[in-house]
């Protein structure tokens, strides 16, 4: 006769083998769903963020290239000041992603944060148009003016911020939003993702390239109004359009502040310098991060009550990019120079491509961007393909490589800048000075392509690489805030250019002639893209040491089995 017990027992056990089954049952259900999943998301969800990135960047080349154009004729700024407006205006719009990402990461989420930045953008380019097509915030009533209206500065330069704030949203979020639709511990949607950041910045290029054609020259030959209005729209529907698919989209937690246990971190390290490290490693594992050699001081925190050993390694990984960032400013100082002293020289060119037909200044930038798809769809279809057969790498060459090639680059970009404005300064000394010649120069405003093209294939590299690298070394928690970084060094390199040009100014005049004057034709721009190359060779020799040093954060994976169809 069974007792209670024991019958209970059988029960407990049927029941058992039940919820096991169920789970069983359940576990099977979840692979079919992922398994469908892998064939929607990462491509609608990221197709969908690479759209918004199109809408963005299209406002804001077609703003940005030709906004030297607008200060200096409608504002009537000398080209330094408006050059410094110009690169002030470009470092905070490509610094205040910092704030976006540490906000997104660690309070926010990044669909809020695209969303709600989305707004501030549409603001300001209500402002601007409002600005343009009202009459009292117009900058003049007449045609010509020595100096705009104040209230029209005041909304101008409200627009223009809002649209840094709105840009510190959206940059750093967006772009890891839709990374974070695939799925890193299944092999084909990671390789997918490498994929992702090159066909990201193939929408980057192609919103650039209508940005400073189409948009430039209706703001030349339409109106700044009109060209705003459509910005303003296209803007608009985009946001829409992004809403629109939020059932569909794979989300990420915010987990509260990411940078205050890193603060801990360095305190519990000075307050601890002092201890032996630990003799056993297998005690600096908590989370399957390799630990790094390197950043003995930090392996002494692990014993505080405040910090983890998993904040000390993503400390770590911190305090290992910085030597990189450092290294990758001068290329952002070089990249500075498009948008102001490229579109200023273009000015004085011979800007006919036919003889009924010439191209906004602005549109220059357009080849760097030609030169940037070019090189990120060789790199994609034929580099890398061939060098993961030849190397046996996923990735054909590593980041630290891609990225250094960029910064080579840029050398060579800005010695053949050099050499084309000395012969552009010599057209000015034979047909302005000697012969008295108004207007243009003769010479072709294509001779500033091929610095531009090489330029903008260094971006290929560089800034892409840098993208990649960024997201892919910053700790899991912080993904956000490592687009952000790799922003910041076009930001940081915006206001490093304001300030080199200051120092430089204040140099050379004390010798007894700036290099730097009113207009661009008695400017010395020429040596001054000398030093910006000389400048450049010397970071890329410490760059090349430090990435020969450099140990990269490898995350072991769960391995997912797929078909062939991935």
């Amino acid at each position: 006769m069974e007792t209670e017990m024991e019958r209970k027992g059988e029960v407990d056990k049927e029941k058992t083998t039940k919820r096991n089954g169920f789970t069983i049952y359940l576990s099977i259900i979840k692979e079919e769903f992922l398994f469908v999943l892998r064939l929607v998301y990462g491509r609608q969800p990221s197709l969908s963020s690479v759209t918004i990135e199109f809408s963005e960047r299209l406002t804001y080349f077609g703003l940005a290239t030709n906004l030297i154009s607008y200060l200096t004729k409608l504002m009537h700024q000398d080209l330094k000041t408006a050059a410094k407006n110009v690169n002030y205006w470009t470092g905070v719009t490509t610094l205040m992603p910092l704030l976006g990402g540490f906000l997104a990461d660690a309070y926010t989420g990044r669909f809020n944060m695209v969303l709600f930045s989305s707004l501030i953008y549409l603001m300001g380019l209500i402002l601007l148009t409002m600005s343009n097509f009202i009459p009292s915030l117009k900058p003049c009533n007449k045609m010509m003016c020595l100096r705009p209206r104040k209230i029209h500065e005041v909304v101008f330069f409200l627009a223009l911020y809002c649209i840094s704030v709105g840009t510190g949203g959206i940059k750093p979020s967006l772009e890891s939003f839709g990374a974070d639709q695939f799925d890193d511990d299944h092999s084909g949607e990671r390789k997918k993702k490498m994929s992702y950041f090159n066909w990201w910045n193939f929408a980057l290029c192609c919103g650039l390239v209508l940005g400073v054609t189409v948009i430039a020259y209706i703001e030349d030959n339409v109106g700044w109004g009109v060209a705003n209005l459509i910005l303003a729209i296209a803007m608009a529907i985009t946001i829409v359009t992004f809403y629109l698919g939020k059932p569909w989209y794979r989300y990420r937690l915010s987990k509260g502040s990411t940078l205050t246990p890193l603060f801990q971190v360095l305190v519990a390290a000075i307050r601890k310098r002092n201890l032996p490290a630990p003799s056993d490693p297998a005690l600096l594992y908590e989370v399957p991060i390799t630990h790094k050699s390197q950043g003995r001081l930090l392996c002494h925190t692990s014993s505080l009550r405040l910090t983890t050993v998993t904040k000390v390694e993503e400390t770590k990984l911190i305090l290992n990019m910085i030597p990189i960032w450092l290294t990758s400013l001068t290329f952002g100082i070089c990249v500075a120079q498009g948008p102001t002293f490229f579109v200023k020289q273009a000015t004085t060119l011979n800007l006919k491509v036919t003889d009924n037909f010439k191209i906004p200044p602005a549109s220059i930038i357009a080849l760097g961007a030609a030169g940037m798809l070019v090189s990120v769809t060789i790199y994609e279809k034929i580099l890398v393909p061939t060098l993961r057969k030849v190397r046996g790498n996923e990735r054909g060459i590593n980041i630290l490589q891609r990225i250094g090639i960029g910064l080579a680059l840029s050398v060579l970009a800005m010695s053949v800048a050099a050499l084309v404005e000395m012969k552009r300064l010599k057209a000015v000394d034979n047909e302005l000075i000697r012969k008295g010649k108004t207007g243009p120069l003769s010479l072709s405003v294509f001779w500033l392509a091929p610095q531009t093209i090489i330029l903008g294939i260094g971006d290929g590299f560089a800034l892409v690489g840098l993208q990649e690298y960024f997201y892919d070394q910053v700790p899991d928690s912080m993904r956000s805030l490592g687009i952000a970084f790799y922003l910041s060094v076009l930001g940081a390199g915006s206001f490093l250019s304001s300030f080199l040009i200051t120092v430089v100014d204040h140099v050379t005049e004390k010798g007894g002639r700036s290099w730097f004057a009113k207009d661009v034709n008695s400017c010395r721009l020429d040596n001054f893209y000398w030093l910006l190359a000389a400048m450049s060779g010397l970071n890329l020799c410490i760059y090349m040491v430090l990435a020969m040093k450099y140990t990269y954060k490898n995350v072991q994976r769960r391995v997912i089995v797929t078909d062939g169809s991935d």
